[in-house]
């Protein structure tokens, strides 16, 4: 038997490198975890970088001048993010995301995308291919990106006010070059478009209504995000979480919705059109109404670690097999093992004592 050398991983967090069958098949039905949970979406950080220093996720206190962001060395490539890609998609994964940090620092992700779109499910469908940005870069690379084979954009956007949404990003950035990104992407052909906005009380909670107001119509979905616990950093309290219920009160209030139906199985929004037509926004409540029942996303950081939930403590090193001498079906073999294995449900377990463990943080696992 060959001697197989694993390189040491970054060990900024905790991360286990997963058990590789000796023998291993590439798999040919879904994968699903103890709690019968497919594996269907997977996320993808591109980068650890980010361009703005939003309080809820990279914080000016803990991510100054100083921090040390990963080398590019440790980063995967773009040819191995392909090759994972093509071991998840054989056990389910139909649709991708890209994120960050701010997934447009990454040099030349058009390349990327251009791989991604080319793969197809083992029943020859085109994968969900998306993308989540906060608009900083959208407008000059909408087009480009369109063209090498992104399907959709989700944008974050946590205020229209500008003086809110400056103290929220911590970047000096406009409210008007990130609409302007808006429109690029929907001229590009980017749509549907959905805005996030991630709402915290007695912060931002006042832009609830004009948020809405400002989107009605134009068909792009805004989706209200509950304040969550994510990571260590973001100084997360209870009593800064304003419930989605509350979010729907404000805005039937003003515009009368109604409930919709999911989009499909485990979608995380819960959906509500205005009673007149003029198109739909989301919630997304993962503190007041937890969704780990129907969760089938997993997450890959830019350095390779693969996480089972947005509210892991530790990952599992698929860097560390991707670059050793391991076969593709062995490296789905690992992949699969680890999602059987999967049993996280987080936010039903939330408490006290879980909000004070030191978490993966978003802008390292994407969101």
């Amino acid at each position: 038997m060959t001697e197989r050398i694993i390189p040491i991983a970054d060990e900024r967090y905790r991360a286990r490198i997963p058990r590789v069958p000796a023998e291993a098949l590439m798999p040919e039905a879904p994968v699903t975890d103890r709690r019968a949970r497919p594996l269907h979406d997977l996320r993808i950080s591109v980068t650890d970088r980010c361009n703005f220093r939003c309080t809820y996720c990279m914080p000016r206190s803990v991510f100054g001048t100083d921090y040390a962001f990963l080398p590019q060395a440790s980063l995967l490539s773009f040819e191995e993010i392909e090759r994972v890609v093509r071991l998840f998609v054989a056990q389910g994964v139909e649709k991708l995301r890209l994120t960050g940090g701010e997934p447009l620092l990454r040099r030349h992700l058009e390349r990327l995308i251009e791989k991604l779109a080319a793969l197809v499910t083992p029943d020859g469908k085109p994968l969900d291919l998306t993308l989540t940005t906060n608009g900083s870069l959208l407008a000059r690379r909408a087009r480009s990106l369109r063209d090498a084979g992104l399907r959709r954009v989700t944008i974050s956007l946590d205020a229209l006010d500008e003086s809110i949404f400056q103290r929220m990003n911590d970047a000096d950035f406009p409210v008007a070059s990130v609409l302007a990104g808006i429109d690029a992407a929907e001229a590009a052909g980017l749509a549907p478009l959905k805005i996030n906005m991630v709402v915290q009380r007695g912060v931002n909670d006042g832009e609830i209504v004009p948020m809405a107001r400002h989107f009605r119509g134009s068909k792009h979905v805004v989706r209200f995000i509950e304040f969550m616990d994510v990571g260590a950093s973001n100084g997360w309290r209870l009593d800064d979480v304003l419930p989605s219920a509350e979010v729907v009160r404000r805005i039937d209030a003003i515009y009368p919705v109604q409930s919709l139906q999911p989009n499909y199985p485990g979608e995380v929004a819960e959906r509500w059109a205005y009673r007149d037509g003029q198109g739909e926004i989301g919630v997304i409540s993962s503190v007041t109404q937890p969704f780990c029942g129907a969760c089938s996303r997993a997450r890959l950081s830019t350095e390779g670690r693969l996480y089972t939930c947005l509210f892991a403590t530790e990952g599992h090193d698929l860097r560390a097999l991707l670059r050793g001498d391991f076969t593709d079906p062995q490296i789905a073999a690992a992949i699969g093992d680890l999602w059987r294995d999967r049993d996280d449900r987080y936010s039903e377990l939330r408490s006290a004592e879980t909000a004070g463990l030191r978490r993966i943080e978003m802008s390292y696992i994407g969101g």
